[in-house]
């Protein structure tokens, strides 16, 4: 019990670091401190929160940046079914789950060794994720002119270098790497014709694909 309390503090403060990215980065994209913070309090899911508010930082459109947000917050479902006998019974306590069904949370339940330390570690992950993402917010979103531009702190890309470290185990996987290839070749050619955001819609493609490699190749096998 105390490791996995002591395990789900280290990674909230972890994730806490990139809140106060994602609050910075918010606020730049000129969204208010009340806006940025909302954010994070309702909608939770950081990869999605990122994707939005880069999306309009970049000039896109409000559209765009939801639909991206979307698509990336979709995979908290396919999390959720993965860990529904973990999840509570109550109506109210479904919905309290459901706010803390998130990649950290997934992870450290299921790789625990039987059912109740994989509850234990659902709950103190999510929470201490949830309190430090938060914090995080709160305070990049106040301190943002204080830190100046993202850029010149390279800020801007602390979010993508580590969804490219998520991504990197994965690539074992024949099927992920044509799935991720794929999808950045369709958002590369997509870029120069297509306007801000609509690229990144257009590389889910590249999980189809994927999808269609590794069927085909169970069939042959």
């Amino acid at each position: 019990m105390g490791q996995i309390i002591r395990n789900s503090i280290l990674l909230g403060l972890a994730v806490g670091i990139f809140g106060l990215t994602f609050g910075v980065l918010a606020t730049a994209s000129g969204l208010t401190v009340a806006q940025s913070l909302a954010m994070s309090l309702f909608t939770f899911t950081g990869a999605s929160q990122f994707a939005f508010v880069g999306l309009l930082g970049a000039g896109g459109g409000v559209t765009a940046a939801l639909l991206s947000a979307l698509l990336l917050a979709a995979r908290n479902g396919l999390y959720a079914a993965s860990i529904a006998t973990l999840l509570p019974k109550s109506r109210f306590r479904k919905a309290l789950a459901a706010q803390l069904v998130i990649d950290e949370s997934t992870a450290m339940a299921t790789a625990q060794k039987n059912p109740d330390a994989s509850k234990r570690a659902f709950w103190a992950t999510g929470l201490a994720i949830y309190l430090f993402w938060t914090l995080g917010t709160l305070l990049g979103a106040l301190c943002g002119d204080l830190i100046g531009s993202p850029d010149a702190w390279g800020l801007d890309a602390a979010f993508p270098a580590g969804f490219v470290a998520l991504l990197i185990p994965h690539l074992r996987n024949h099927a992920a790497l044509v799935a991720a290839l794929s999808g950045a070749v369709i958002t590369v050619i997509a870029v120069p014709v297509l306007p801000i955001g609509v690229p990144v819609l257009f590389g889910v493609f590249g999980a189809v694909l994927g999808y269609w490699h590794g069927q085909r190749r169970r069939a042959g096998s």
